[in-house]
Parts: structure tokens; sequence; C-alpha cells
């Protein structure tokens, strides 16, 4: 019997710990964001690299992205050449590689500011329109505004609150 509280046990605090909010929203950030890196890197692969590797080779030389290797060790070359270079089988450091993944990096940091940018400035918006809403409502209903503490003079306490509550009920009665 005890095994199978165990086990309700474990359940429960699995089915807790899925349904949060926070846990929720972690999965939908992961899936939106490999989405996302997605897209980015179809933008860098297939139009900004072209793109650089296309003004660079107006001014280096053809394919200068796509042919910035440095090779390390002597070459391997394809069976029956002598000036093909099998990159397969060749040990060599890819810089057009990391030059297109730096320039992911900086596509996805510049796109993620503007998402939180906007978000902020939205947030920024909604709480000025709120308070501008609520500083209409309390020039209709000056009674209802809070008074601000003063500084120096210690809030009511707790007990002192309930017993304002209490002596206020009694009178009512």
């Amino acid at each position: 019997m005890k095994r199978n509280k165990d086990k309700k046990g474990f359940f429960g605090e699995f089915k807790e710990f899925i349904s949060r909010g926070s846990v929720l929203d972690l999965a939908v950030g992961i899936i939106i964001g490999g989405a996302f890196t997605a897209i980015v890197t179809a933008l860098t692969s297939q139009i900004l690299t072209p793109l650089i590797n296309w003004a660079l080779s107006a001014i280096l030389g053809k394919d200068a992205l796509e042919g910035a290797r440095t090779i390390l060790g002597n070459p391997v070359y394809v069976e029956g050449s002598k000036n093909v270079i099998d990159w397969e089988a060749t040990n060599f450091i890819d810089w057009g590689a990391f030059i297109s993944a730096i320039i992911n990096f900086f596509l996805v940091a510049l796109i993620l500011f503007i998402i939180v940018k906007a978000i902020n400035t939205s947030k920024a918006k909604k709480e000025q329109f709120e308070a501008a809403k609520l500083e209409k409502y309390y020039e209709k209903h000056p009674e209802e505004r809070p008074q601000p503490v003063e500084p120096g003079v210690p809030a009511p306490t707790q007990e002192e609150l309930l017993t304002q509550i209490r002596d206020i009920l009694k009178e009512k009665k």
C-alpha cells in the first residue's frame, strides 16, 4: 500500500511540476527559439553569406568566403587528380563557416534585442496608460486616493489596523 502512495506522490509532484506556468513558458520559448534560429541560419547561409562572398570576391577574387580555408598538414587530392583537393579527407580550418556563424550570432542577438526593446516599450506605454487612467479616476473620486505615508511616522502595525477595523465594525452595529 505504501508503494502505491509513493507512486501517487511522485506522479502528483510531476504533474504539479509540469503544469507550472514557468515550465510551459520555458518549453514554448525553446521551441520558438529553435524555429527562430532555423530562420536566422537560413537567412545567414542562403542570403547574407552569398552576398558577403560576392562582395569579397569582387575585392579578393572568386569565392573568397567559401574558399577561406587553412589546410592543416598535407592536402589529400581526389584520386586521379593533382589539383582537386578532397575536402572530406583533408584536415582544414573553414574560416568561411566561422564567419557565417559570427554573422548568425549577431543577427540573432540583434533581433532578440529589437524584440525585447519592443516588449519593454510596450510595457512602459501600458503602465503610463494605466497610471493616467487611475489618475482620471482619482480626479473624479478624490476620497479614494491613497494618502501618502509621512516620513518619520511609523506605519500602523497589523494589530493596530485590526483593532481599528474591529472598532469600525462595532460602531456600524
